[in-house]
């Protein structure tokens, strides 16, 4: 089941990010608290994007927050992962607009490969030293045909 978050929802949406986060790149886990993490989603992701989540039954599985052309956030449970809802979270933000860009990190081979596969080019890569976590990064475009 897919639906849009609301607030209440903000919390169990910074779990899921730091369940996945942690997962698909160990060498930045303990980057954020739990505490900084819900602070995060609730001051300044849902106040600016359109928050949406998967469920399996009644718990959130996977999260995607998007806004003006960007994909801020995409993230899913890792034992929730490779059973399509974030394929899902991903379409409801393609309906949304004509033209979607987001960072992931290079070393973030399952990402890249994930967004390749749906679409997305590959339009530049940096240093990292424009983000916070100073981890290479890569800029990912994909366009409405």
């Amino acid at each position: 089941m897919l639906r849009r978050l609301a607030l209440s929802d903000m919390d169990e949406a910074a779990r899921v990010h730091r369940a996945a986060f942690d997962v698909a790149m160990p060498w930045l886990a303990g980057l954020h608290t739990p505490d900084e993490d819900c602070w995060f989603y609730r001051e300044r992701v849902f106040p600016t994007c359109e928050v949406w989540g998967s469920f399996a039954a009644d718990e959130l599985t996977g999260m995607i927050a998007f806004r003006d052309g960007w994909i801020e956030q995409l993230y899913v449970l890792p034992r929730a992962q490779g059973h399509g809802s974030g394929t899902a979270l991903l379409e409801i933000a393609k309906r949304a607009f004509d033209r979607l860009q987001l960072w992931t990190f290079q070393r973030n081979s399952a990402a890249r490969r994930f967004y390749g596969r749906r679409g997305f080019v590959l339009v530049e890569e940096t240093d990292g030293a424009r983000n916070e976590e100073r981890e290479p990064d890569a800029l990912y475009c994909w366009t409405r045909d």
